[in-house]
This record gives structure tokens, sequence and C-alpha cells, in this order.
């Protein structure tokens, strides 16, 4: 990774952990995404965008395998979408064969443009959600 990236990531990745996240996490019609933390065991919530699309969540992480998130769905895959302010229990799956520059362009689109404008390494992710 160039300097240039690894320091758009720590940037962007501190505000967003210290300033962005408290505040959207609380928004009760944010999409959130609850990992198990793989260290902790504790859970983790993390604001997304996303669309669900049939019975799977559909999301890109801007940092694909430096993202938190991520390194916990590969520790441990099965997962919580809050979507319209009702929880979904699914597993996640991490598809690096996926075109997420693609996949952002059926997602929606203020979401798309962030990740495109601030991602560095973009990763799809799919959350397949347990029938209710």
């Amino acid at each position: 990774m160039s300097r240039h990236a690894d320091l758009k990531h720590r940037t962007v990745t501190a505000f967003q952990r210290r300033v962005v996240n408290p505040v959207l996490r609380r928004l009760p019609l944010q999409t959130v995404l609850e990992t198990t933390g793989r260290t902790s065991g504790l859970p983790r919530r993390t604001p997304v965008g996303g669309r669900r699309v049939g019975d799977s969540f559909w999301l890109v992480s801007e940092f694909g395998e430096r993202s938190q998130y991520v390194r916990n769905i590969r520790a441990d895959p099965e997962v919580r979408v809050r979507i319209r302010g009702r929880w979904h229990e699914g597993t996640a799956y991490l598809l690096p064969d996926d075109d997420p520059v693609a996949r952002l362009r059926a997602l929606p689109r203020l979401n798309s443009a962030a990740v495109r404008a601030l991602g560095t390494d973009l990763l799809t992710v799919r959350v397949d959600l347990e029938p209710r």
C-alpha cells in the first residue's frame, strides 16, 4: 500500500471511529452491521451503507481486509444487520472476486459516492439473512 493510501486510511478511520460512527449508530433508521470482536468477543456495531436484495444484504467495505468489521467477519461470519430499525441475523461472506465498483452502482448513491471517494481497497460483502 502506498504512503498516501496508508495516510488516507488512518485519517478516515480515525475520523469515522471518533466522530461519525458514534453519532450514526444512535440514529434509529441508520443501517448498522454488528459483528463479534475477534479479540474481545464483544458486539461491535458499525454504521454501513448498503441495500437489501431479497434475503441478502449487500455492502462494500472501503478499506477491504483492513476494515475492522471485515477482520471480525473473517474470524466469525455470524452477524446481525439493523435495517430500517429491525435487527436481522445472518451469515456474512467476503467476495473478493465480485466487482465492488459495479456493486456500488446498485447501492444507495450517497454512501456509494463516499465509499468511492474515501476508499482505498474496496471489497464486496454479502450477508445472507436468516428467514423470519
